[in-house]
């Protein structure tokens, strides 16, 4: 008796697995195939089902400079590969906004090749958004059909400002901004005041909420956080690891402790994610 509950307990609990699948839609993967089968068993081990990731191979230590073409190119190369060997993996492109016209070349290129998704990070990669160059590039990518994930964590005064301006100029490019702002997140609940303005429909702005979700969960700002979330659209937040900094497990376990319906946070776990990326 006991063993058939034990076997009945792990059907459910299989069950309950597969009808949850998760899509993280920020992953960096340094060292290819060695980080995918590192983060597959880290997954494995947090009891999640996959149902895609987006994957990246710059992060950390690993940038893609301004005028270093040769390593963007075998890095976007490499991340390629590793989506073509493995179909659940969504490749990340990414090029340096201030190689002009060469950046331009490289977006097409990877485009060409089924990329889907383009990283660029203006901290790390020393770039400023507001740069007529970011622009350029930014609206050729929602023209090859890329959409366009960027760092919002708000590390600097007026980050998100500036995220806000890129997207209302360039309404035809898909962004993806990456940890809703962090603790900066209030911000963005203007998109309720804004979307009340004629053509201002903010379809084209998805956020992911990684890290960010790890700190909110169970704080005393915890509602101020969901109120945000409604605010900015359930439909267009996805979920996000930011692994290795951060496990797809622990991220999955914030999510889940803050007071969402069951079918809010499917929207988050997944659902969101496989409508944006048609997968």
């Amino acid at each position: 008796m006991l063993r058939a509950l034990i076997l009945s307990s792990c059907l459910f609990a299989g069950t309950a697995i597969a009808a949850n699948p998760v899509f993280d839609v920020h992953v960096h993967l340094r060292d290819g195939e060695t980080s995918l089968r590192e983060y597959r068993e880290t997954v494995r081990e947090a009891g999640l089902e996959l149902s895609g990731m987006g994957v990246m191979w710059f992060g950390g230590p690993h940038q893609a400079r301004q005028g270093d073409l040769a390593k963007i190119r075998a890095g976007n190369d490499r991340v390629i590969a590793l989506a073509a060997a493995n179909p659940d993996v969504l490749p990340i492109a990414t090029v340096h906004p201030y190689d002009g016209d060469a950046a331009l070349a490289e977006l097409a290129r990877v485009a060409a090749a089924g990329v889907k998704v383009m990283k660029i990070h203006a901290h790390t990669q020393g770039f400023d958004v507001a740069d007529p160059r970011v622009e350029t590039l930014v609206r050729r990518a929602g023209e090859l059909g890329v959409a366009v994930l960027m760092d919002n964590a708000n590390i600097l005064p007026g980050d998100s400002e500036k995220l806000f301006n890129l997207v209302v100029r360039v309404p035809k490019t898909k962004f993806i901004l990456a940890h809703i702002g962090g603790l900066n997140f209030r911000f963005w609940n203007i998109l309720a005041l804004a979307r009340t303005a004629d053509g201002f429909g903010f379809d084209n702005l998805y956020f992911d909420i990684s890290a960010t979700v790890l700190v909110v969960a169970d704080s005393p700002v915890e509602e101020e956080f969901l109120w945000t979330l409604r605010n900015v659209g359930l439909d267009h937040v996805l979920l996000g690891s930011d692994y290795p900094q951060i496990g797809l497990g622990e991220t999955v376990k914030a999510l889940d402790r803050l007071d969402l319906t069951d079918e809010e946070k499917a929207k988050i776990r997944s659902g969101n994610a496989r409508k944006l990326f048609g997968r």
